[in-house]
């Protein structure tokens, strides 16, 4: 059999524009099998399918109001004082959201960490919390004090001065709004012990950490929206998270789990119907990578994918070809390097975990290693390519 000359291939995938309503399986199996023929590719086992998931979301019609929001943050958090801590600095992600909060409440005490999100966007540099002589870890600062400090200072990327966007936000909502910078979780408990945890990675340890220190009501995000309010959309497992920007009155949430894992086994099974091949099928949001230009870590989802088959569990389990290269197999070279590392490759067992010559593979979950190049692929703007075809990603240096 003829040597394969390419290995992983990203292809981006031209759909229709998704409404809710609209049948994902069909639309995606044919989109990447029309693709397959007008290209003059063929599908091969192993490759992997990825929808957006926006597009099942949208699908699905999972979309919530500011005010359903507010009618769920009134009804569990009491609708007095609300403290609303570690959001992300997003127009996209919590803005709406905010709203919605606000318009539940009488009166917010916004929380923010500094000098920067959990997901990295910058409030202040570090460099300059060193020359103010703040420690991070343990000052608590009033708006006041943070001003004189700091002045009004505009986000690198966005031009918005977040403190005061998001609090002229809960004021035009009807609210009060008091805001404090502080890294400290129990902090929030000197002005209100019911409280909205805004942060997506860490929620769980926080959570805790507030209710062992009094506090009255905890909800995360997680928490809020997890059932329908008012014939509205909803999400289970993750609630609010994950959520983004659809209208000015409106976000649309992450996509329901349930639905999400049906429809990905569903154009599986379709494929391999039409095709006879097995293709692993996925959903993904954010990829799991950080900006070195903004520091951003891009992951503002609560996972990379909600939904995929089974094929996609797991770790990959590689060789480093240059520790071989250059340790195991220094004297050789041509075609007799090439056959002992291709002896090598076919030899391994089991997990590589601990073997030198697997150091430097990337130790992370297919589905975020596999989501993230999708992310990349398909970009947050006007390409049209909801869904990623990708091939090869299973090939090693011996496959045929």
């Amino acid at each position: 059999m003829e040597e394969r000359r390419v290995g992983t291939v990203s292809r981006g995938i031209r759909c229709p524009i998704i409404r809710e309503g609209d049948n994902l399986v069909d639309i995606a199996v044919d989109s990447v099998l029309g693709a397959a023929e007008s290209e003059g590719f063929a599908l091969r086992d192993r490759d992997v399918i990825a929808l957006t998931e926006s597009i099942v979301a949208r699908a699905q019609g999972n979309y919530v109001s500011v005010d359903d929001i507010a009618a769920d943050v009134k009804k569990k958090l009491g609708g007095e004082t609300v403290g609303v801590i570690f959001p992300i600095l997003s127009r996209n992600r919590f803005a709406i959201v905010l709203r919605g909060i606000a318009k539940g409440c009488k009166k917010i005490v916004l929380m923010l960490s500094y000098p920067s999100d959990e997901v990295g966007n910058a409030l202040i540099t570090l460099d300059q919390v060193d020359e103010a002589g703040i420690n991070p870890y343990s000052d608590v600062l009033t708006l006041e004090r943070y001003r004189e400090l700091f002045g009004y200072r505009k986000h690198e990327f966005t031009g918005v001065d977040y403190v005061q966007y998001y609090s002229d936000l809960i004021r035009d909502c009807g609210a009060e709004v008091e805001v404090v910078f502080a890294n400290q979780a129990k902090t929030i408990l000197n002005y209100t012990d019911c409280i909205i945890n805004c942060d997506i990675h860490t929620r769980k340890r926080t959570k805790r950490i507030l209710m062992e220190n009094g506090a009255k009501v905890v909800c995360g995000l997680d928490d809020l929206m997890t059932s329908p309010v008012n014939g509205s959309g909803f999400n289970s497992r993750y609630g609010l998270l994950g959520s983004n920007k659809s209208t000015e009155d409106k976000v649309k949430l992450f996509p329901q789990s349930e639905g999400a894992q049906k429809l990905v086994e569903a154009i599986q099974a379709e494929i391999l119907e039409k095709t006879g091949k097995n293709v692993e099928v996925m959903v993904y949001g954010d990829g799991a990578f950080k900006d070195p230009q903004g520091k951003i870590w891009e992951l503002a989802d609560p996972v990379v994918s909600p939904a995929f088959t089974k094929g996609l569990i797991g770790t990959p389990n590689e060789l480093k070809l240059k520790y071989l290269a250059d340790n195991d197999f220094a004297d050789l070279s041509g075609q007799a390097l090439k056959d002992a590392i291709s002896e090598s490759i076919k030899a391994k067992e089991g997990s590589l975990v601990g073997n030198m010559a697997s150091q430097g593979t990337t130790p992370r979950q297919l589905t975020d290693l596999i989501g993230s190049l999708c992310d990349l692929t398909s970009g947050s703007g006007d390409k049209g390519t909801p869904v990623i075809l990708i091939q090869g990603y299973f090939d090693n240096y011996t496959t045929k």
